[in-house]
């Protein structure tokens, strides 16, 4: 509230007279400004607000997830931040009005820069990942500060904090194994028929317990119906090339999987997803999604998931070594 608006709602004492000249002294305004106040005219400062893009609880929140994915190492890129403004004002149209919501403009970024000064633009370049080696004890560090926070604030309960990550099967790969042979045998291998298909599944636990369907990927062009030899209810399944994950199948777990196994437990608070920092978890249609969801996305620091990353550490090795075992006894 500016200073006219707070004189007339405070008021005069009851033996001065209410004129708008004793009102202008007491509040020390300007005597049309009061007037104007009265009347229904806005204060320059409301009228700006009414002609921004995002309100300023919008803007808040949107400042609030640049900072944080700037703190886990994932800051993005000023020409996604118009898509994501807009992603903001596009569910305010839906509740206030049937109007269609236009994008910013191309300038919008630069203007909401220049009136945050908490935000500053930045080219950040690449270096090479020896380099960035050098600098891992510090990120780690500075990654469980802030990912501290994160699952420290009230709103963020156990039940939605999720680790996601993928892994790379080698289908008929036999393991190695401990063998007893002859004190003079120098060989370390042994014949083996070898089928080299890449099949690649996405597994995600929660910090309570519970894991996710999975999503399996085959390396094919379109789906088979023979992928399968038991039945396995619930399972999602997609195909690339050569059985990787990309951003398109990340999209899709994210929409097919993730958000409804966990939508309906989380109830509207926020869901934290800790993932690895490879690159297809970074397209602008997922940092949409995961903004316009209230999902924090929260990447791992480079080239530490072999520390850091709980899927990688406990659950993947195991699953490998079961795996191996049982085709050891197919063979």
């Amino acid at each position: 509230m500016d200073r006219a608006s707070q004189i007339l709602a405070q008021g005069l004492p009851p033996d001065v007279p209410r004129t708008w000249a004793a009102l202008s002294e007491r509040g020390d305004v300007a005597l049309t400004t009061v007037y104007y106040r009265a009347h229904g005219r806005p204060s320059m400062k409301e009228k700006a607000q009414g002609q921004q893009y995002l309100t300023p609880e919008e803007e808040k929140a949107l400042i609030s997830f640049l900072l944080l994915m700037s703190d886990l190492g994932q800051p993005v890129r000023i020409k996604y931040i118009p898509s994501l403004a807009f992603s903001l004002a596009r569910q305010r149209s839906l509740v206030t009005t049937d109007d269609p919501i236009k994008p910013p403009n191309k300038n919008w970024p630069r203007a909401f820069e220049k009136h945050h000064p908490e935000l500053k633009a930045r080219r950040v370049r690449a270096i090479d990942w020896k380099r960035h080696e050098n600098n891992i004890y510090v990120k780690i560090i500075h990654w469980f500060e802030v990912i501290g926070r994160v699952v420290q604030d009230p709103a963020i309960l156990p039940e939605n904090v999720y680790n996601m990550d993928e892994t790379g099967v080698m289908l008929s790969m036999l393991g190695s194994v401990k063998v007893l042979v002859g004190k003079d045998d120098l060989r370390d291998y042994r014949g083996a028929g070898v089928k080299r298909t890449m099949v690649t599944a996405i597994e995600c636990i929660s910090a309570d317990g519970r894991s996710l369907l999975p999503l399996i990927i085959w390396p094919a062009s379109t789906h088979r119906s023979n992928w399968t030899t038991y039945p396995t209810p619930g399972w999602h399944y997609g195909h690339s090339e050569n059985g990787y994950n990309d951003s398109k199948i990340s999209l899709e777990w994210l929409t097919r999987v993730f958000d409804p196994q966990t939508k309906g437990i989380a109830n509207g608070k926020p869901r934290v997803l800790i993932c690895d920092g490879f690159g297809t978890h970074e397209t602008l249609e997922i940092l949409e999604f995961c903004f316009e969801n209230n999902i924090l996305l929260c990447r791992l620091p480079s080239h530490t998931s072999h520390k850091l990353q709980p899927c990688d550490v406990r659950v993947f090795a195991p699953l490998k070594t079961a795996y191996r075992d049982e085709v050891e006894r197919l063979c």
